[in-house]
């Protein structure tokens, strides 16, 4: 069965693949935040890092261009949010603007910062893809409840997940049906607005409907809240041993980075 473009589990059965969703869970939540606490100019800190997720990637035998191309994503969002640090007052001034009377300027300290924000948010988001690449978002999902997160947001994203497909699938067919009863390149940009708008109230009400036949099943069927599996999570000896390897890196990552200041 050919796997939908908005999945993005990778099957396998590398050592990866087959750790607990737990273990995983928390291990990234460790390395994003040991990543998120390094030092700015704790070069080697981040290079130890890099090379870290790298092992992971190879590890898990999942494509490393794939890895590179998905992670690559976070470069924009966080080089927008981060682009007011390039003007940061203190630091030597690398370049300086006059326009209207007003200075802009570009400091050796706003350009660090701009770099650090980047690699941070490249490294979080490269071992995020790698977790969801290695682990079925609903095994995921249990994962979290497990951990401890409310039941209503496990079901609320729970939910998410599966109907997000469907609704793209629909919004795919609503475009094939448009162009199917559509002659030539369309007509001007305010008539494409509103065969857009129309698309779109269209999904609502569809999509409204559907929610309310799901909530009708469901209630008909003594839902609590509580989502059920029939499999359970199972901590292995594996997991204790890759708990402890990945512990004790983070933290000897965290001390070189104090420590190379």
């Amino acid at each position: 069965m050919r796997q939908h473009f908005l999945e993005r589990y990778l099957q396998g059965t590398s050592p990866i693949h087959r750790l607990d969703p737990r273990l995983k869970l928390l291990a990234t939540l460790g390395y994003v935040l040991v990543a998120t606490i390094t030092p700015p100019r704790a070069w080697p800190a981040f290079v130890a890092l890099a090379a870290l997720a790298g092992g992971a990637i190879l590890l898990s035998q999942v494509p490393l261009g794939e890895a590179l191309k998905r992670s690559s994503i976070a470069l924009p969002f966080a080089g927008m949010a981060a682009l007011s640090l390039l003007s940061t007052p203190s630091g030597h001034v690398m370049w300086a603007w006059h326009p209207l009377g007003w200075q802009v300027a570009i400091t050796e300290q706003g350009v660090l910062s701009f770099a650090c924000v980047l690699v941070r948010a490249w490294l979080s988001v490269l071992v995020s893809g790698l977790l969801v690449a290695t682990t079925p978002f609903p095994r995921l999902v249990t994962a979290l409840r497990a951990l401890g997160v409310p039941a209503v947001l496990t079901a609320i994203l729970s939910f998410m997940y599966r109907y997000l497909f469907v609704l793209v699938d629909e919004a795919t067919r609503l475009q094939t049906a448009r162009q199917a009863r559509s002659a030539g390149t369309g007509g001007a940009l305010f008539w494409r607005a509103q065969v857009v708008g129309g698309m779109i109230g269209s999904l609502f009400i569809r999509s409204y409907e559907r929610s309310e036949r799901i909530h009708a099943a469901m209630r008909s069927r003594g839902f609590d809240g509580e989502l059920r599996t029939l499999t359970r999570l199972q901590w292995q000896a594996r997991d204790s041993r890759a708990a402890l390897c990945w512990g004790l890196l983070l933290v000897g990552i965290a001390v070189l980075a104090h420590v190379s200041l």
